[in-house]
C-alpha cells in the first residue's frame, strides 16, 4: 500500500552472533533460524507472560531484553499474555501442585502488567494477545485431538514431574494440561521462534509439535538461563525473592546490593544490555582483587537507569552511600520484611528493637529516632511502612524495614 513503510530488518552478523549467544542457554534448529535472519525475513517472536503475581521481577525481564534485542533488528514481537493458562497454572518450575487462581486474581494482577511490560519492550511496535481469546472456545473434541499428539511418558519423564512421583507428591491431570495450551499459542499467532526459559523447554517443544500437527512450519526456540534471586534461590514471586519493576528506586538499589557477588556478572550480562566488552573488563577487575561492591554500584546504578532514569539513579546511589557506605549504618543491621502500610511501632516492638509501646512513645516524643539518609526526625507515633528505610534509633541502635 502507498505510503505504508517496510520496517528494515537488521542482518549485520555481529548483532546476529550477539543476539543467539548473550543470555541464551540453548537454540534448537540453530542452523535454520541462523539462515533465517541472514534473509532479511521478518519473523514473528513469541513470548507469553502468565500474570500469576501483579509485578515483573527482574528474572522476567531476561526473555523481555530478548525480545527487544529481536525488536532492534526489525522482527515483529508477539506478546501473548496468559491471562486463561495462569488461572490453569504452569508446573514446570514447581516441586509441588501449583494451585488454580480465579480469575478476579488474574484480573486484578494485569492491572499494570503492559505498563511494566512497556519498561523493556517497545508496547507500539508489538502485538499483544490475550490467550482466553482462543483457549476458551477449544471444545472437548478439539482438545483431545491435540493430547493425542503426546503421551503420558511424555509429561511425565521431566525432571520435576519425575522427582514428584518418586517422593510420592501429587500431580493432577490439570498440570498435564498447560503445555497444550502454551503450545496452541504458538498456532494461534503462527510463532516463527519462541522465548522462554530453560525450566519451559517441554512446553516450548510442545508447540512445535502442535504446530506441525496443524500442518504449520515448527517454531524454533531459544531459552534462556533463570537467574537466583536475594536468597540464592531462582529468582520467583512465590519466594518473595525478587528484585520488581514496580520497585521504588531506593529499594531496587539496595535490593541489587544485597545479591551475592557470585551473581554480579551474570545479572550483568542477563539483565542488562551493558557491553559484553565491559562486563569482560568487570570481570576481569574482580578477578584481580577490585572490591565487589564497587563492581555492583555499577550494576545497581545501571538498573535503576534503565529502568527509571539516569536522575533516580544518581539520586538512588546517593542515599544508598549516605546510608552503608559512609558507616553511618553497620553491614550486619537487622532487616524487617513487612508489607505496605504496616505500623512500624508494632514491627520494632514485635522485633525486640524497642521493648514496649511506651518505650517507642518515649523515643518519638524525645526525637530519638530518625531516618537514615534524609535524617528526618520521626514525630508521628502512627507512622505507617510505606518504602524501604533505615531507622536510627538513639545514636547506636539501626533496623532496616524493606516494603515487599
Amino acid at each position: 500500500m502507498f505510503g505504508v513503510k517496510k520496517t528494515e530488518i537488521i542482518t549485520d552478523e555481529k548483532k546476529i552472533d550477539e543476539l543467539l549467544s548473550r543470555g541464551v542457554e540453548e537454540v534448537i534448529e540453530k542452523d535454520k533460524l541462523l539462515s533465517k535472519l541472514k534473509s532479511g525475513k521478518q519473523l514473528r517472536i513469541k513470548l507469553g507472560i502468565d500474570p500469576t503475581s501483579s509485578n515483573i521481577h527482574i528474572g522476567r525481564t531476561i526473555p523481555l531484553l530478548k525480545l527487544r534485542d529481536f525488536q532492534e533488528l526489525g522482527h515483529k514481537i508477539v506478546l501473548i499474555i496468559g491471562d486463561f493458562t495462569a488461572v490453569i497454572g504452569d508446573t514446570s518450575d514447581k516441586e509441588s501442585e501449583r494451585p488454580m487462581l480465579t480469575e478476579v486474581q488474574v484480573k486484578k494482577n494485569l492491572e499494570n502488567y503492559i505498563d511494566q511490560v512497556g519498561k523493556v519492550i517497545d508496547i507500539t511496535k508489538c502485538e499483544i494477545h490475550y490467550n482466553s481469546k482462543w483457549l476458551s472456545n477449544l471444545s472437548y473434541n478439539e482438545i483431545c485431538k491435540q493430547a493425542d499428539v503426546f503421551s503420558l511418558s511424555d509429561f511425565i519423564s521431566r525432571e520435576n514431574i519425575k522427582k514428584r512421583l518418586d517422593t510420592g507428591k501429587r500431580i493432577s491431570l490439570r498440570e498435564l494440561m498447560y503445555p497444550l495450551m502454551q503450545g496452541y499459542d504458538s498456532v494461534a499467532i503462527k510463532s516463527d521462534v519462541e522465548i522462554g526459559g530453560t525450566d519451559q523447554r517441554f512446553n516450548l517443544l510442545a508447540g512445535r509439535e502442535l504446530q506441525r500437527y496443524y500442518k504449520q512450519e515448527p517454531q524454533d526456540i531459544i531459552t534462556n538461563p533463570l537467574v537466583e534471586g536475594l536468597d540464592g534461590r531462582k529468582m520467583s514471586s512465590s519466594w518473595g525473592n525478587t528484585i520488581n519493576l514496580l520497585d521504588f528506586a531506593n529499594d531496587m538499589y539496595g535490593k541489587v546490593m544485597s545479591l551475592h557477588d557470585n551473581f554480579i556478572i551474570k545479572y550483568f550480562t542477563l539483565t542488562t544490555r551493558v557491553g559484553l566488552d565491559i562486563i569482560e573488563n568487570y570481570k576481569t577487575a574482580l578477578v584481580s582483587g577490585t572490591n565487589p561492591k564497587d563492581i555492583k554500584m555499577k550494576l545497581a546504578y545501571e538498573l535503576v537507569r534503565l529502568y527509571f532514569s539516569d536522575n533516580e539513579a544518581k539520586k538512588a546511589e546517593k542515599y544508598f552511600t549516605n546510608t552503608f557506605s559512609r558507616k553511618e549504618v553497620p553491614e550486619d543491621v537487622m532487616e524487617i520484611v513487612t508489607s505496605k502500610g504496616a505500623d512500624i511501632k508494632d514491627l520494632l516492638v514485635e522485633s525486640k528493637m524497642v521493648s514496649s509501646n511506651a518505650e517507642w512513645r518515649r523515643l518519638v516524643e524525645g526525637n530519638a529516632i530518625s531516618i537514615v539518609g534524609t535524617e528526618e526526625v520521626i514525630k508521628d507515633q502512627f507512622i505507617k511502612a510505606e518504602i524501604t528505610q533505615v531507622f536510627r534509633i538513639g545514636k547506636k541502635r539501626f533496623v532496616k524495614v524493606v516494603v515487599r
